[in-house]
């Protein structure tokens, strides 16, 4: 996988989860064909770019966290 690939699934993520419509990690990695492992690795790296993403364990969602 190239840069220009993992910023395209990086940005197809983060898209996912603003518009609630992110299914789960086992979905996505199938979409990607690798590891639930590498998408969570992925959504660590939207984090640390400074995206507010937050995981709700009663929904099993992610989300983006409203800024207060």
């Amino acid at each position: 996988m190239d840069f220009r690939t993992y910023e395209q699934r990086l940005q197809y993520i983060l898209e996912q989860i603003e518009k609630k419509r992110f299914r789960s990690l086992e979905v996505t990695a199938d979409r990607f064909g690798c590891s639930v492992r590498t998408v969570k690795r992925m959504i660590a790296h939207l984090r640390e770019q400074g995206h507010p993403i937050s995981y709700d364990r009663l929904q099993k969602k992610y989300f983006i966290k409203e800024s207060q």
